[in-house]
């Protein structure tokens, strides 16, 4: 069973910097306690520590496997987070939250295979999905499929009264969706989106500013563990609400 990583050493993994095979701490001076649960973590992902490189060494470049401990807060062999299907219990969660109503103009970009369009009801759906698989599924349950493509490929336009998204978390690519998705939303309108959990604790600039939004425009909420253990991961997420002004 993986290791759990508790969220202040993530916090402190949030902030090192990675140079070739190499991470650096860079986040000051670290009490015994906390160096050795950071300490713990490098070396489960592979890497030993040089005291000539003051830093710990890896074979090659450890980025990749850095992101899936930021992305899991567990210590788990490294793999993409990709496509992975919204669970009917999460998406039935992520739908009440975002308050739709029948008829209402509803977009889920990154759509995969409609897990949380198929929740919603007696609403307009319209779909954005890039995997040419997906996107048949999508056409042949009867879905409006506005681009099968990158959602980046759309141009936005504030013409819908929600958007309800489980985007990709690789890479923080869930912070660029959500900007993205949120010029979508018309004016009165909300979004609604599972993300990674590391945007509640990471203090990379990107982050920040994206928290610094949602202050002003909505809330998060930590999804129970475990969300995605029926879907292949074990990834944490939270689940995102911001309304538009109207």
């Amino acid at each position: 069973m993986a290791k759990q990583i508790d969220e202040k050493t993530l916090a402190i993994l949030s902030r090192v910097t990675v140079e070739g095979n190499v991470i650096f701490l860079t986040c000051g001076q670290l009490d015994r306690k906390e160096y050795l649960a950071v300490n713990a973590v490098l070396e489960n992902m592979g890497g030993k520590w040089n005291k000539k490189a003051k830093g710990h060494v890896y074979d090659g470049d450890p980025t990749d496997a850095l992101e899936q401990v930021l992305l899991s807060g567990e210590i788990v062999p490294p793999q993409k987070y990709g496509y992975f299907p919204t669970p009917p219990e999460l998406a039935q969660h992520v739908v009440a939250l975002a308050e739709v109503e029948p008829g209402q103009a509803v977009l889920e970009p990154s759509a995969g295979q409609g897990g949380i369009a198929d929740h919603l009801t007696g609403c307009a759906v319209s779909c954005v999905e890039l995997l040419p698989d997906n996107a048949k599924v999508l056409r042949d349950k009867g879905y409006h499929l506005l681009h099968e493509g990158t959602f980046f490929d759309v141009l936005p336009a504030p013409e819908y009264d929600r958007v309800v998204m489980n985007p990709p978390f690789e890479k923080q690519a869930d912070i660029d969706h959500v900007l993205h998705a949120w010029k979508f939303v018309k004016p009165g309108g909300r979004l609604v989106a599972i993300m990674a959990s590391s945007v509640a604790f990471r203090e990379n600039r990107k982050t920040v500013e994206f928290r610094e939004l949602l202050e002003r425009y909505g809330f998060m909420e930590h999804n129970p563990a475990g969300s995605f253990k029926a879907s292949g991961t074990m990834v944490n997420t939270v689940t995102v609400v911001m309304d538009k002004a109207a």
